[in-house]
């Protein structure tokens, strides 16, 4: 009798058991099939007419920010970011956090204007939010990231808030969002153009900015020359490039002996962007877990991205599809799973 009375307790546990373990998965498979069908969130560039911006709790698109109005009405808050060619400054506009950029020196003028004519043209999903410009004071506007650079990746995502996020899926959708940019700029409506501050994986990742919901956005656009087939290709800068992170033809090719000069140096094309791409990845998806499998199933494309002949390495459009589909079969396989233990 005791033995009866004992199975009738435990029954009733093991139901319970069995009812929690599902609730389980299918809370994981939900929050699987929001997070395959988040990976291309509406942007505000896509919500606003040419040359206007909506940042912020804003509900309605504002036109672009002229001269008087970033005079009388953007308040500098403090200095967030210093380099060559500007400083940035995080600032207010009516209630609004924004980013202000402000020319360093006059020397850099060509820079500053380039940088700003590029973050005109290529306004898109894969770009930060132009909020203004004033030419004649040398000073532009963008929407605020408060995560910063794509270099604090690893230190956000230890942060409790974001600690959940530090998944295969919130990092290969970085990777993808890298890619995605190199495919529209070497497609732009500005004609072909080059990541130039790009000669080591720290300058490369802080050209990217890092957003709240964990996508990156360009944001350094200083240094973009634009291929024009059959013109002998463009060079990053006038000094030699070493190192293993830059491709093998923006390394000087004439060997020790012989003194680098800017005019012998032959020129190059998009394909150098190309070469960089496995290295920023492994940066991207760091150790999580699964990592290791998504490394096995690019294997082939990072190969076919290091080739050093340019032209033999695929296109930034090719190694997109290939870094989605790697993604989508991730999230089936993962959902399948799930689905069998329901």
């Amino acid at each position: 009798m005791g033995g009866t009375f004992g199975m009738r307790c435990g029954l009733p546990a093991v139901l319970l058991c069995l009812a929690a373990l599902l609730c389980a998965n299918l809370l994981l498979y939900l929050y699987l099939d929001a997070l395959y069908q988040d990976t291309n969130p509406l942007s505000a560039h896509t919500q606003c007419p040419l040359r206007h911006f909506k940042v912020g709790t804003m509900t309605t698109c504002t036109p672009w920010l002229q001269c008087p109005e970033i005079r009388a009405e953007v308040r500098r808050v403090k200095l967030i970011g210093q380099g060559a060619v500007k400083k940035v400054y995080l600032s207010e506009w009516r209630g609004q956090k924004v980013a202000l950029s402000v020319l360093s020196s006059e020397q850099y003028t060509d820079d500053f204007l380039h940088g700003l004519s590029m973050l005109r043209a290529l306004q898109s999903t894969h770009v930060v939010t132009l909020v203004g410009e004033c030419e004649e004071d040398g000073t532009f506007v963008t929407e605020y990231h408060p995560l910063g650079s794509a270099l604090t990746l690893d230190a956000t995502l230890t942060q409790d808030q974001y600690r959940w996020r530090n998944s295969w899926h919130t990092r290969l959708q970085l990777a993808i969002d890298y890619v995605a940019f190199l495919a529209y700029l070497h497609s732009s409506p500005v004609g072909i153009r080059v990541m130039c501050d790009s000669n080591d994986l720290h300058k490369t990742l802080s050209q990217f900015l890092l957003t709240s919901d964990m996508h990156l956005l360009a944001n350094d656009l200083d240094a973009l020359p634009e291929v024009e087939r059959g013109q002998g290709g463009v060079k990053c800068g006038h000094h030699e490039l070493t190192g293993d992170f830059v491709a093998p033809e923006q390394l000087w090719p004439y060997g020790e002996d012989v003194q680098f000069s800017d005019e012998a140096m032959p020129g190059y094309d998009e394909k150098t962007d190309i070469w960089k791409v496995p290295d920023v990845t492994r940066f991207l998806l760091g150790n999580v877990l699964g990592s290791d499998v998504i490394h096995f199933h690019l294997f082939q494309i990072y190969t076919e991205c290091k080739r050093k002949e340019p032209r033999m390495r695929p296109a930034a459009l090719e190694v997109l599809r290939v870094y989605r589909s790697v993604y989508d079969s991730m999230i089936e396989s993962q959902s399948q799973r799930v689905r069998d233990m329901l």
